[in-house]
């Protein structure tokens, strides 16, 4: 083998069928090399398209379904197991939350998957498109939801965002992973996930959804994301785009007496919440009118519009300066800040002095500090007080770890900040992943470690603040101008999201309370761009609302917070009459929405628009 894997030795390209599949493709395509490893399956009685069988009792229960041989699950078995994480990192399923009562549906959807690969021109790594054909599709109305994941989750990763609400209404749902997704490559046994994914080892398959180029003897783990090469966020829009066009290809394959289905006859709407809505607001911004709507819930983007900030800005920053700031602050949500936490809290802030970048001779003052700079930056006590969630998880670094490798086009080993990834022992250290590991990986992974058994390893931990080189070396390349900063920096303004095109219906939905990404630097700047020149954007800032619907569950956050799925259902609903009937979009609207403090979920508390 040479220096470098090779990431090309499968024809690589990606589906999670997972069941019952008929081999070659049945589709034809005017650019047949843009999808490959097509895989077909049906999905009926106990194993519909919307949960594949678990219904609300089985998406509630928080043991994910098992495997019988841990080791080696079948495909119907990955499936179930990938759609219930699917459902439960998005959805506030809990009793009381009000889902399948006051809003969404829970129930059976009988119907076709069909799944592929597909490969942007140019592009090292493919990214996964799936499509759901309900068996009450109608051709007569013909309609197609695209739906990016949110974060960096699998392809499954918006069925709770689009799925229930389109699938029962007979509109086949299409997902992509945007090049990210849970297709992780084990480089100690040189496996990875394959399309219908179970592992498979390099040069014994030819269908590994992911191989990166890595050097001899590396170990670890590498992921889509960190490691494609690719810089996946700057293409997001062209993955919705040919998604969709995927999806033509699927309904021309479900109704061939029906076909052509085209961009011209089918109505396509694309919806998306957190990196999907960035995604589907990027897709409004590409030439044509293929696109019919869009739905974007806590978009994760970046506009030129004022105030607007970068994702890798405000998160290096939080990661720095908010668990100082946070210890200025009461009534913060719990968990997760105990007094561990809270411990290492005040390290930070003696860091932070130590350094010059806050002032303050006690960490009374240190705290007070940190915290008037994060206001000054435009942070409200809101985003501070729900970010304590993201704080408490660690999640600000292992955002800006690979977004950092993403942004830079970083391959293994390369990250400049000397991050890397790997299964770990109890004390933390490297270790190989096992077999059962492996296995779950595509069902697990929710596409960024640490979870699913991956680990973030820091080459720099030192006592006594013992991430906080890593993090000064991270936040550097965003403020620095040697050549690492400066490819990041490069990465990133390639991300960045222009206007919707001109009579393109939008409707914008963002949390007010979003500590992960605040509508301050995202979601405001980018309606305030649109509109000042004459788009058809509308904005819904919701009150009360956080930005993980998936931990309202926890006591604390179902007293204080609302899920944001109702607006963003709400918001369909809205653009849908808009085309149907030509009724105007609502007028953007600060709604005032009334916190549960732990009575079941009620419509007064919503305040949905009428």
């Amino acid at each position: 083998m040479n220096a470098c894997l090779l990431r090309a030795a499968c024809g690589l390209i990606v589906g999670l069928g997972l069941a019952a599949c008929a081999g070659g493709p049945a589709s034809t395509s005017t650019e047949p090399s843009m999808f490959s490893h097509e895989l077909r399956s049906e999905h009926r009685g106990t194993d519909d398209l919307l949960t594949a069988g678990l219904g609300q009792a089985g998406l509630r229960s928080p043991v994910p379904p098992g495997f019988a041989d841990p080791s080696a699950p079948t495909l119907e078995e990955l499936r179930r197991r990938a759609l219930w994480g699917s459902w439960r990192g998005i959805a506030d399923l809990a009793p009381g939350g009000g889902y399948g009562e006051l809003f969404g549906t829970l129930a059976p959807v009988p119907g076709r998957e069909y799944a592929a690969y597909a490969r942007l021109p140019g592009a090292h790594q493919p990214h996964r498109v799936l499509a759901q054909v309900p068996d009450a599709f109608d051709t007569g109305k013909r309609c197609v939801l695209v739906a990016p994941a949110s974060g960096s989750r699998g392809v499954y990763g918006a069925v709770s965002v689009a799925a229930a609400w389109g699938l029962p209404k007979g509109c086949a749902v299409v997902y992509t992973d945007k090049g990210a997704g849970s297709d992780y490559f084990d480089l100690d046994t040189l496996s990875g996930v394959r399309a219908n994914g179970m592992v498979g080892a390099l040069g014994e398959v030819d269908d590994l959804a992911f191989v990166p180029d890595a050097p001899v003897n590396a170990s670890g783990v590498a992921f889509k994301h960190a490691h494609s090469k690719d810089n996946p966020e700057a293409d997001w829009g062209r993955h919705v785009k040919q998604a969709a066009e995927y999806a033509l290809l699927a309904l021309d394959q479900a109704f061939p007496q029906a076909a052509p289905f085209t961009f011209d006859n089918t109505r396509i709407i694309a919806v998306g919440i957190s990196n999907g809505g960035g995604a589907v607001l990027q897709a409004a911004a590409l030439e044509g009118d293929w696109l019919d709507a869009v739905v974007a819930g806590e978009p994760s983007v970046l506009s030129d519009g004022p105030g607007a900030r970068a994702l890798y800005d405000y998160a290096t920053e939080a990661a720095l300066l908010m668990p100082c700031a946070q210890l200025h602050m009461t009534d913060l949500p719990q968990p997760p800040l105990t007094a561990a936490l809270q411990a290492g809290a005040l390290v930070r802030c003696a860091s932070l002095a130590t350094e010059g970048v806050i002032g303050g001779a006690t960490p009374a003052a240190q705290a007070r500090a940190a915290y008037e700079r994060m206001l000054d930056k435009g942070w409200t006590d809101a985003a501070l007080r729900a970010g304590a969630l993201s704080t408490g998880f660690d999640l600000w670094r292992a955002v800006a770890v690979a977004y950092a490798s993403a942004y830079g086009r970083y391959g293994v080993g390369e990250h400049p900040c000397g991050y890397g990834f790997a299964a770990q022992n109890p004390d933390f250290s490297p270790r190989p992943a096992t077999a059962a590991e492996r296995a779950a990986w595509i069902a697990d992974g929710g596409g960024i470690p640490p979870g699913a058994g991956v680990g973030l390893l820091d080459s720099r931990l030192q006592l006594p603040d013992l991430t906080y080189a890593g993090l000064k070396c991270l936040r550097g390349l965003w403020e620095g101008q040697d050549a690492a900063a400066r490819r990041v920096q490069a990465g990133i303004q390639a991300t960045r999201t222009g206007l919707p095109r001109a009579g393109l219906p939008v409707m914008v939905v963002h949390g007010s309370d979003d500590g992960l990404i605040p509508p301050a630097f995202s979601s405001t700047p980018y309606v305030t761009a649109a509109q000042a020149a004459g788009r058809e954007v509308r904005y819904w800032q919701v009150r009360n609302v956080q930005h993980f619907d998936g931990f309202l569950g926890l006591p604390d956050y179902a007293a204080r917070y609302l899920p944001l799925l109702p607006y963003v259902y709400a918001a369909l609903d809205r653009v849908q009459a808009r085309l149907d009937e030509g009724t105007p979009l609502p007028d953007d609207a600060v709604l005032q929405t009334r916190p549960r403090a732990g009575a079941p979920l009620s419509a007064g508390h919503l305040a949905l628009p009428r």
